[in-house]
């Protein structure tokens, strides 16, 4: 259940950061240049920098923390399959698969 939630999480933080980084308007201009004066209205001058790059650092910051609590939860598989090995420090082998039918 955790692991689901935290799927959804960082595949929205992903997409948003993505988009987020394609509006930031670099050197060349990118894609935050195709709104025109519309994004100077709405973020106002300097505004819209300040805004995405303040987006940008809190989601690259929510995918970070996403990306490491998915990799522990995919590790704890592996520390339940090292306790149930034996005393010998071998994992116990799978039984041998049942004998094909024959038609």
């Amino acid at each position: 259940m955790l692991s689901t939630i935290l799927s959804v999480i960082h595949v929205f933080a992903c997409l948003f950061l993505i988009l987020v980084v394609l509006l930031q308007q670099g050197k060349m201009g990118g894609l935050g240049s195709m709104g025109g004066a519309t994004t100077q209205q709405v973020f106002g001058g300097r505004g819209a920098g300040n805004l995405l790059t303040r987006l940008t650092a809190a989601f690259a910051t929510m995918f970070m923390l996403t990306s490491i609590s998915l990799a522990y939860l995919a590790s704890a598989g592996d520390i339940k399959l090292r306790k149930s090995s034996d005393t010998t420090g071998k994992v116990t082998p799978l039984p041998p698969p049942p004998p094909a039918a024959s038609n």
